[in-house]
């Protein structure tokens, strides 16, 4: 968000003690605004149309805006316009009143003999004639009557003509911009459409091709597929170059396509021309990263690359992408030519940055180099989940807002740009005012590739290059015609950005801080709030009013939170990037210094990043909003009817002050109040079951505040809701029954905002993948990592269990292995000396005892070991549990004689709706309520949660969250 160019808006005026002043009373300029906005409509809806509908709109634009300004003026010339209006000869009256126009009329009055007043510099004469009578003076007060009507006439119609004239030349412009948004957007589509790579994707053809990074490499998110989690790809846009088909055929193209990188890629080689890496990322996005891969994502823009593998259509339609490249490993990837100079500037100070930040700690070193460079490799997706419930992720997206601290650094504040006394480094070397221009138009062009050409960067590298311009030559404008330019310019440059959300956000960030947030300061300050108060709230509330809505669809979500947030983090940002850009800068030269720079910096980055964990952390920080158009149009009406109210509240301070307080309550959402509210979660509840989609995620209240959690999900976000809404906020122990992603994808849900005192797990550690991702999340919080085996019994709180599986590994021949605490000897526990086949086998499984009540809680365990289970000591006392976990979301491979010997009252099944396994399949919950089970599952209840005791005279029930 740019506020860069307000020395280019107001039009000084000297006081009356000489000295000059700003006017900001005037009208806004709003005469660019609907030439941009056409051209922005019309380059989103031509851009990716056939290329005949884009040439017909460019023409019917063109000749429609031609012939406006074509069109010659009605009444521009000649006497017949004025005629019907001349007043009558014998009229004085008349006579006076056109005389004061400067025109000279002379004529007969038959009553009445007049002379002109000198004031006006008009003769007028007459003679006067007598004698007439009574029907001569009607017909002459009937002529001035007739006079009068026609000269109303005629002012309307002159008036009209001047409003037509303006408006004639808006339409005209509305209309050729349009025609030109549809020529370039037409121009681009057929980039995308033309040449033989968009035929080969239909084919699925296996290429060999010379391709262009044209953007920073990126993860792709980790995705979960059943129980296993798709493996991270590097994922890059570039621009296809050449392409030989298999029969050797070569053809030049430039078509831009999606790279993708699988995990097994090797790393590209270096050719003679040089490499193409400016050393890669120690880490991306919390993950490990193998050294072929960090090579992928090393790699800059402008580097060329020779690589074999097999194109495809894009999955959605719209894009500028015209195909995805897979790249194969063989034969191996070829780097042909390296990146440009300024990229290679570019990469040596985004590194050099990198290592500056090494050594702050966790938070810092994540996001340091975000707010300054946009380089968000060490983001974890805790972190950014944090800044995207918070509405914060625009501080990791680099935009007006760095550019304009640099540009207040140079130039000062932008008032006084043109004045004597103005400030900044500029005048104290000295330079003038077309060099100080010149130096920040150098400095914006540097942003832009050292930060890259995102939309956000795009928008306020030519809203700065407009103001700079009118700096230098002397002529003011105000900041909305800048920003219309820009939106105009770049929209013309590159249609695409058109259809980008981020453009958009932008554009309406920065469009509500000139529109709205002026007038809602002025507003604010009239009721005594600070003046510097009201200038931050009104400028975050403004940000957040407009682009709500839009981040509604793009998340489904509304933040409760965003507000206060930006508050408090703002003033941290400009601290944090001088501070980082003078790492920066110092890197390459003196690293030493860098890296206290950069220490320096870490405090306000630090800051910025406890405010957003601390929003995210609160129970109510956002609500579920409908994630579509027509719920981004209600949340626009209901925004606009909040701001009306809000005017009419703001005259009351006692309910300002009650509805802050009900605002405080919704969003800490106090868990007594909540209770009573919602009735969830249920008084004494002892087990609940989350909704947590095709996957398991189970707690047990071991007292107030805390809960011994058994599996985390597949999706971080949903078990972190789930607890929240428990109100667990103490974990004494978190159960990870195997290692399957359905099962343990979701732990940085759990270990978010909570204490988690250790982590249990199965000793068969597969998949290696999620093995190894759950013991660097545990690494990372120093939290111990143990292993469960069949008889170790424990106790928290009002919780005792026992776990029955898996039994302990097999050991190794010599030596004997020693015996733990609580765990028998090889031979005697339960399933001895038996070996899993699968993950699913060696679940750990649990028989829980709270409040009377026994709960069975099975994982994921199939027959085999179902089987191993029944024929186990522990068997006798399996028999009649009050609560079974079902195993395996209740597929139909389950042991008939377990299922029996449980006999539980209760049967919850954890499945996600519509999932494609049929779980929990129809034969499995028949048996259970031909056992006399009640049967509850979470695709269909939501999430379930048990109460009351068990024993003789004990009386359970079951909650479903409404």
């Amino acid at each position: 968000m740019s506020r860069v160019l307000d020395g280019t808006g107001p039009r000084a005026e000297p006081e009356r003690d000489g000295t000059p002043r700003t006017d900001r009373s005037g009208p806004m300029d709003l005469r660019l605004v609907p030439p941009a906005l056409a051209a922005w409509a019309t380059a989103a809806l031509t851009v990716d149309a056939p290329g005949a509908w884009a040439a017909v709109t460019a023409a019917v634009g063109l000749v429609g805006g031609v012939l406006l300004l074509a069109v010659r003026r009605p009444g521009g010339a000649g006497g017949a316009g004025r005629a019907e209006t001349d007043p009558p000869a014998d009229d004085p009256v008349a006579a006076r009143r056109t005389a004061s126009t400067g025109r000279a009329v002379t004529g007969t009055s038959t009553g009445t003999a007049s002379t002109g007043t000198a004031s006006t510099g008009t003769a007028v004469t007459g003679t006067a004639v007598t004698g007439q009578g009574r029907w001569a003076e009607r017909a002459r007060w009937a002529e001035r009557v007739r006079w009068a009507e026609r000269a109303g006439w005629a002012e309307r119609v002159r008036w009209v003509r001047a409003r037509f004239g303006w408006a004639r030349a808006a339409v005209a412009a509305v209309l050729l911009c349009a025609a030109a948004a549809a020529a370039s957007a037409g121009l681009h589509g057929a980039d995308v459409r033309r040449g033989p790579v968009p035929e080969l994707a239909r084919r699925y053809a296996a290429v060999t091709a010379e391709v262009e990074v044209s953007g920073d490499p990126w993860l792709s998110r980790p995705r979960v597929r059943g129980d296993h989690a798709a493996p991270a790809a590097v994922l890059a846009r570039a621009e296809v170059r050449g392409v030989e088909e298999a029969d050797g055929r070569r053809v030049r193209t430039r078509t831009p396509v999606l790279l993708v990188v699988d995990p097994d890629v090797p790393a590209p080689e270096e050719s003679a021309a040089g490499g193409g890496s400016s050393g890669p990322p120690p880490d991306r996005a919390g993950q490990s990263v193998p050294a072929g891969r960090a090579a992928w994502l090393g790699l800059l823009p402008s580097t060329r690359l020779r690589v074999a593998g097999r194109l495809a259509p894009g999955l959605t339609g719209g894009d500028r992408i015209a195909a995805v490249l897979r790249v194969r490993g063989r034969p191996e990837p070829r780097i042909v030519a390296g990146p440009s100079g300024p990229q290679r500037w570019a990469g040596r100070l985004r590194a050099g940055l990198r290592d500056a930040t090494e050594d702050l700690p966790g938070d810092a070193r994540a996001l340091l180099p975000g707010l300054v460079v946009g380089d968000t490799s060490r983001i974890t997706p805790e972190l950014d989940h944090a800044f995207e419930e918070t509405d914060l992720a625009h501080t990791l997206a680099v935009s007006g807002s760095n550019l304009t601290v640099l540009l207040a650094l140079l130039i000062g504040p932008p008032g006084l740009a043109q004045r004597a006394e103005r400030r900044g480094l500029a005048p104290r070397l000295g330079l003038s005012l077309r060099a100080t221009a010149l130096l920040a138009g150098a400095l914006t062009l540097g942003f832009v590739v050292v930060c890259r050409p995102d939309p956000s960067v795009l928008r306020a590298a030519a809203c700065g290059a407009v103001a700079l311009l009118a700096l230098a030559t002397g002529r003011r404008r105000s900041l909305v015609p800048a920003l219309a330019t820009a939106v105009l310019l770049l929209v013309l440059y590159d249609p695409w950005l058109a259809r980008s959300y981020g453009f958009l956000l932008s554009v309406l960030a920065t469009g509500a801080l000139l529109v709205l947030a002026p007038g809602w300061s002025e507003a604010l300050r009239r009721r005594r709030v600070r003046p510097r108060l009201a200038e931050a709230l009104a400028a975050a509330a403004a940000a957040q009013a407009v682009c709500a809505p839009v981040v509604a669809v793009l998340s489904a979500r509304v933040s409760l939170v965003a507000v206060p947030c930006n508050l408090l983090a703002e003033v941290a940002v400009a601290p944090a990037t001088v501070l980082g850009f003078a790492a920066l800068a110092a890197a390459p030269v003196a690293m030493p210094v860098a890296k206290l720079l950069a220490w320096c910096a870490s405090w306000p980055a630090r800051w910025i990043a406890g405010v957003a964990r601390t929003g995210a952390a609160l129970p109510g920080a956002g609500v579920d909003w409908p994630g579509s158009w027509p719920g981004a149009l209600a949340l626009a009406a209901v925004t606009v009817a909040v701001v009306l109210a809000g005017r009419r509240l703001l005259r009351h301070p006692a309910w300002c002050g009650l509805l802050a307080v009900l605002l405080v309550l919704l969003v800490t959402r106090p868990a007594p109040l909540t209770r009573v509210i919602t009735g969830w979660p249920p008084p004494g509840w002892r087990f609940a079951m989350c909704d947590v989609g095709q996957g398991d995620a189970t707690v047990l209240a071991a007292g107030e505040g805390a809960g011994v959690v058994v599996d985390a999900g597949p999706d971080p976000a949903l078990v972190d809701d789930c607890l929240r809404r428990l109100g667990v906020t103490r974990v004494p122990l978190l159960v990870l029954t195997h290692f399957h992603a359905d099962h343990v994808a979701g732990l940085p849900g759990v270990l978010r905002g909570r204490a988690v005192a250790a982590i249990e797990t199965t000793a068969f550690a597969e998949p290696a993948d999620q093995a190894e991702f759950v013991r660097r999340e545990a690494a990372e919080r120093h939290i111990p990592v143990t292993t469960a085996v069949a008889g170790e019994e424990r106790r928290t709180g009002p919780l005792t269990w026992r776990v029955l599986w898996p039994p302990p590994p097999l050991p190794p021949p010599s030596p004997p292995p020693s015996r733990s605490p609580g765990v028998p000897p090889v031979g005697q526990g339960a399933g001895a000396g038996w070996e899993p086949d699968g993950p699913n086998d060696a679940s750990v499984a649990l028989l829980v005892r709270t409040g009377g009540l026994r709960l069975l809680l099975l994982g994921d365990l199939e027959p085999p070991a179902q089987q191993a289970l029944v024929r186990s000591p522990a068997a006798a006392d399996l028999a009649g549990v009050d609560v079974l976990k079902v195993a395996h979301h209740g597929s139909a491979y389950q042991e008939p004689e377990l299922l029996r010997l449980a006999a539980p009252r209760v049967a919850l099944v954890s499945a996600g709706a519509g999932n494609p396994y049929g779980h929990p399949a129809p034969a499995t919950t028949a048996a259970l309520r031909a056992g006399g089970a009640v049967v509850l599952r979470t695709d269909r209840d939501g999430a379930l949660a048990v109460t009351g005791t068990g024993g003789r005279g004990g009386r359970m029930g079951v909650v479903r969250e409404d």
